[in-house]
């Protein structure tokens, strides 16, 4: 991933959150799922179009709590990549360094309201920036913005 930073020794905010989502959306797995970041209003924002093979309730035609646990993580991620590239602590090699090594140590997943919906659309938001972890919380709603689970996890790196 190749950052420059502008005139004034910064990343430009756009700039990374493309790169990160270009990066993302070459992921075979994600592919698979039909899964694809993109940012939209100035933030990352995942999707997922429901699809006959993510669906977990045959009976009830509900999308799988793993896709949804899955988007909610990969979206969680990906922010807080971006908040690290951003934050302008350390210098540029050693926030490379963390967003390299970024994990999830820890992740719980409320499911709110079945997971109804031609599409469905993940955000994320930084509740806390550490020295070695974050903390970020995740919401997933359909396509009638309807909240269907939301998520606090934590990262380390």
């Amino acid at each position: 991933m190749k950052l420059v930073p502008d005139a004034s020794g910064e990343i430009p905010r756009e700039v990374v959150f493309k790169q990160l989502c270009k990066a993302f959306n070459k992921s075979p797995f994600f592919k698979h799922c039909g899964m694809k970041m993109r940012v939209e209003d100035g933030v990352i924002k995942g999707f997922v179009d429901m699809d006959a093979n993510l669906v977990g309730n045959v009976a009830f035609q509900i999308l799988h709590g793993g896709v949804a646990a899955t988007i909610l993580d990969s979206i969680g991620g990906i922010v807080a990549m971006g908040e690290i590239y951003l934050s302008g602590k350390g210098e540029l090699v050693d926030r490379i360094r963390q967003v390299t090594r970024l994990a999830t140590s820890d992740m719980r997943v409320d499911y709110l309201a079945p997971g109804r919906g031609k599409y469905f659309v993940a955000t994320a938001e930084a509740l806390r920036m550490g020295r070695k972890g974050c903390t970020m919380r995740m919401n997933l709603h359909n396509d009638e913005n309807k909240l269907i689970s939301t998520a606090i996890a934590t990262y380390v790196y």
